[in-house]
């Protein structure tokens, strides 16, 4: 069996393909057919968001795929600013739209705070107010599960104080170098699935020598080895590429880290993100 036919399940009974594709970086006019490459190939997971641009020919790609809607899981993301209930109530509706589909699978708040202000001042309430909304969507049947994305643990508390739903999902950057070890296990008691974005990280971990002749240990790629680390994390891996030839070595995963070596990768401290560091995310605050 093939990674792209496993899942996992929800605490809210839905299932959620272990690997999915990433979207950022991937324009508009480009996302259908990646997507389609991507369905094609196997995968089942399509990860995009309001702040990428392209959910108009997201949606497309999965429109026209030639797959049942239902096979499908697709998930997106609240534009980071939005920090009030009634805009936040309206872009669901906007992302509906742009996507072109009834229904979304997942759909995440992107972060805790605006980008220009990322880990900066307080907005607790705006992310509840944020949050009931979702929950609102949810009931209403708009969005089959919700969360979050970037949520630290008092982020992730803030919400779960007037919650009637908890976070099915936080989405965090997760990829060797950089292991939030006690967040992941926050999420884990509080049964919320992370899901690893930038699993290959960027810039220095792919001449990481370290990771280099790890992966020649097992035959595998660097990439490989990297995706196959947040899987076993047991987090849901979201490499992002519009190339349908990583997309296929990137679903060739099926060997096993064994317990040392996840115990070293797990250790390493490997952040450097080259060009992409003005990024807020990769920033280091």
């Amino acid at each position: 069996m093939s990674i792209l036919d496993e899942s996992y399940v929800l605490s809210n009974g839905a299932e959620i393909p272990k690997l999915g594709l990433g979207t950022w970086f991937i324009d508009d006019d480009k996302a259908a057919a990646a997507v389609r490459a991507a369905i094609e190939i196997g995968y089942r997971n399509i990860d995009t968001a309001q702040a990428y641009g392209n959910e108009r020919g997201v949606g497309d790609g999965v429109r026209t795929a030639g797959v049942p809607r239902e096979e499908l899981f697709v998930s997106t993301k609240l534009a980071a600013e939005i920090k009030d209930h009634d805009a936040a109530a309206a872009a669901v509706d906007g992302s509906l739209k742009a996507l072109g589909l009834e229904y979304i699978d997942l759909m995440l708040i992107h972060s805790p705070q605006p980008w220009n202000d990322f880990r900066g001042g307080d907005y607790a309430e705006g992310n509840r107010a944020a949050w009931r909304a979702l929950e609102e969507a949810h009931q209403a049947g708009k969005i089959r599960a919700i969360g979050v994305s970037n949520f630290q643990q008092h982020d992730l508390e803030n919400i779960l104080q007037g919650a009637t739903v908890v976070p099915h999902v936080n989405q965090l950057l997760v990829h060797a170098g950089n292991t939030p070890s006690e967040l992941l296990d926050y999420c884990e008691n509080k049964q919320i699935l992370v899901e690893a974005y930038s699993p290959i990280a960027h810039g220095a971990i792919l001449q990481n020598t370290e990771i280099q002749a790890m992966a020649d240990k097992y035959g595998v790629s660097v990439p490989q080895l990297c995706i196959r680390y947040t899987l076993q994390l047991g987090t849901v891996s979201l490499p992002k590429t519009a190339n349908p030839e990583h997309m296929r070595s990137n679903a060739q995963v099926d060997f096993e880290i064994s317990s040392d070596d996840m115990d070293a990768l797990r250790g390493l401290r490997d952040v450097d993100y080259g060009e992409h560091s003005a990024f807020p995310v990769y920033s280091g605050k």
